[in-house]
């Protein structure tokens, strides 16, 4: 078997995930169980964004809650995972970014982590997207944090690959045909890597532009294809969705 680590792509819901049970949920604690006990997770979430691109330093990082109308219960959750100082300084050269001693885990990481690891254990690096990032400098980005999945370490992107906030369908309506279109044409260029598509799907794919009114949740994912390596599969995690226009779908690169 592969000691080399997975690089994954979760479509974290709404943040009120954290407190669901559910076949989503189930999902990810599966894909949590198969990972072992990784060495770390370096993670790239569509919620900071920063130029240069910072990554967390924090020897404890702060759990953040960067929402609001959710209730005290959720808003009170702590994820209290190790940060890894180290780990930060060796990814910071690799990404051309800046460590951050103070920036905490945002809601993109530490909500679907909650499933995946929920003891907490495993130290955790977040990455920002370049503010003013290209779509090649995102796959640029993957390839150079691609090395450290030989040493056990876990690349995991998060943010959705249809998410139209304007179109929430909030009395149970199924998702519509272009969300599920959208979903399923990100989900084949993926299983085939197909990294130009990705990179230009705003002009290739239909509906693109009603899956992803802004970009900043599929850029995660052009990060994670970026670092793939030779040899890799591409297994699904999750597919669904929820409130009729955020997909979940999820998946992970093995070798």
């Amino acid at each position: 078997m592969s000691s080399r680590a997975a690089a994954a792509f979760i479509s974290h819901g709404a943040p009120s995930v954290a407190l669901d049970s559910s076949d989503y949920t189930e999902a990810l604690a599966r894909f949590g169980r198969s990972l072992g006990r990784p060495a770390a997770v370096v993670a790239i979430s569509a919620h900071w964004m920063s130029d240069p691109p910072g990554v967390t330093g924090a020897a404890w990082p702060e759990t953040l809650h960067d929402f609001s109308g959710f209730g005290r219960e959720l808003e009170s959750l702590t994820y209290p995972c190790p940060g890894a100082p180290a780990l930060a300084e060796r990814v910071a050269a690799l990404a051309g970014a800046e460590v951050d001693g103070e920036r905490g885990l945002d809601h993109g990481v530490w909500v679907p982590l909650r499933h995946i690891f929920p003891e907490a254990s495993v130290p955790v690096v977040q990455v920002a997207l370049p503010a003013r990032g290209s779509a090649e400098s995102l796959v640029i980005l993957g390839r150079r944090l691609a090395p450290l999945r030989d040493e056990g370490i876990v690349i995991l992107g998060t943010g959705g690959v249809v998410h139209n906030l304007g179109r929430l369908a909030r009395d149970g309506t199924p998702p519509p045909d272009w969300a599920r279109s959208f979903d399923v044409w990100v989900a084949e260029r993926v299983r085939a890597l197909d990294l130009p598509s990705l990179m230009d799907y705003r002009r290739v794919a239909t509906h693109a532009y009603l899956a992803a009114p802004t970009s900043e949740h599929l850029q995660p994912l052009l990060s994670v294809v970026g670092a793939a390596l030779p040899g890799d599969r591409v297994d699904d995690i999750y597919q669904g969705f929820q409130l009729g226009t955020l997909s979940l779908r999820s998946f992970a690169l093995r070798g």
